[in-house]
């Protein structure tokens, strides 16, 4: 499946002008990458695969219908995925932007 290209036109929107956002294909999908560190996808998967704080995985998947994404048959703290169904409106979106690029923007820029 490829990634939702109206999602990722509405993740763009989202992020605006910031400066060091990157896009890459990645995962099948459209990653936005802050320095290097990936914030925010449109997944291939369908919805988005959001970067956070790994110690706040647990909090955000108890009070929104984020789960943790699974990679190589591994549950993965630090990395949500939210369906598509739960990203409906500018304010769902936008709260999942703020959060990946908000943590991506905190850690040390990639070379």
């Amino acid at each position: 499946m490829a990634y939702d290209e109206d999602l990722a036109n509405r993740i763009r929107a989202l992020i605006g002008a910031r400066s060091g956002v990157h896009e890459k294909k990645m995962f099948g999908g459209l990653a936005f990458l802050i320095g290097g560190n990936m914030a925010i996808a449109a997944s291939g998967r369908g919805g988005v695969l959001v970067r956070v704080d790994p110690a706040e995985s647990d909090a955000l998947i108890a009070k929104t219908r984020a789960e943790l994404a699974v990679m190589g048959g591994r549950e993965m703290q630090g990395w949500l995925r939210v369906d598509l169904e739960h990203l409906r409106t500018k304010q769902q979106l936008a709260k999942w932007v703020t959060l990946g690029t908000t943590y991506a923007g905190s850690l040390p820029a990639k070379r």
